[in-house]
């Protein structure tokens, strides 16, 4: 099974619990162990979430309108590229209003795909 990081801006938090939640839904194929921080360290952060990241298969990362003002989900996407992990970018609404118009400029080629069963299936069984 696979490990993923999850990086969400904590105002997204609900967000990160629907993803991670329909890996128990018995009807998709969705299957990873989560490896994403769910509350902050107060000390050496970047410590610990690096080495989670590095532990891990891949990293999806949920966008959405908060994500360009989240310096801890931004750092986490760097992170996730200076490693060289492959990242799946998800918008986190499929309400257009809702959603981040782009990637955060540093990751340049990356699309955000819709949330579909069938997109974060194929990332996985891609790793």
């Amino acid at each position: 099974m696979a490990r993923i990081f999850t990086s969400f801006a904590m105002e997204d938090k609900s967000l990160r619990d629907l993803l991670v939640g329909q890996r128990h839904n018995t009807r998709n194929a969705i299957e990873f162990t989560d490896y994403s921080v769910k509350v902050p360290w107060e000390t050496k952060w970047k410590t610990n979430c690096r080495e989670r990241i590095r532990l891990c298969s891949g990293v999806i990362g949920i966008i959405t309108g908060s994500t360009s003002q989240a310096e801890g989900q931004l750092w986490e996407l760097r992170c996730a590229i200076d490693e060289q992990k492959p990242v799946l970018l998800i918008h986190g609404y499929s309400n257009l209003l809702l959603r981040a118009s782009a990637p955060p400029p540093f990751m340049r080629g990356h699309r955000i795909f819709d949330w579909t069963e069938a997109n974060i299936v194929r990332f996985i069984d891609s790793l």
